[in-house]
């Protein structure tokens, strides 16, 4: 692409001068306090409403959200449901990544996937967006069909299509 890390960062909006290393290094986010807050939230039976979380890392959204789901279930997401930063279709176009290398890949967006019971889903949003976590329901644990994927990505060829 002929850019140097020094380069201005090409997919940025234009405010203010990022060099192309300080995007792309940004840190790590780190989760902890905002889920220990909502990790206190039970449903009326008292468990826990959360019942399992993803930290999206390496592997992307297809390899670790599955770790944390049993085989019986999968996950269903929709990539219409939250938006794809400016990077990641910047990636997609100079790497010539297709949708699904993405998902493998890259976060794509997504840092943490929090697994909550649907009843307590409004309480556990709340309660992230308190602790100043920006929120998005991305998706839904259905039954998993023998043999079937441990996890679909809806709608990646549209939402994301004039991000690359």
């Amino acid at each position: 692409c002929g850019l140097g890390f020094d380069s201005p960062a090409p997919f940025t909006d234009g405010h203010g001068s990022v060099s192309l290393a300080d995007a792309l290094l940004v840190p790590t986010r780190i989760y902890v306090r905002p889920l220990l807050a909502a990790l206190k939230i039970n449903d009326s039976a008292g468990s826990p409403a959360i019942r399992g979380l993803a930290h999206i890392t390496g592997g992307g959204l297809s390899e670790n959200i599955p770790r944390v789901v049993p085989d019986h279930l999968a996950v269903r997401l929709d990539a219409k449901s939250w938006d794809l930063p400016a990077v990641f279709g910047w990636l997609k176009a100079v790497g010539r990544l297709e949708n699904e290398d993405l998902a493998r890949t890259l976060n794509c967006g997504i840092g943490m996937v929090v697994l909550c019971a649907p009843a307590q889903a409004d309480e556990v949003q709340k309660t992230l967006e308190k602790q100043g976590e920006t929120v998005s329901r991305i998706g839904v644990i259905e039954p998993r069909p023998a043999g079937g994927p441990a996890i679909t990505i809806d709608h990646m060829d549209t939402a994301w299509a004039a991000k690359g």
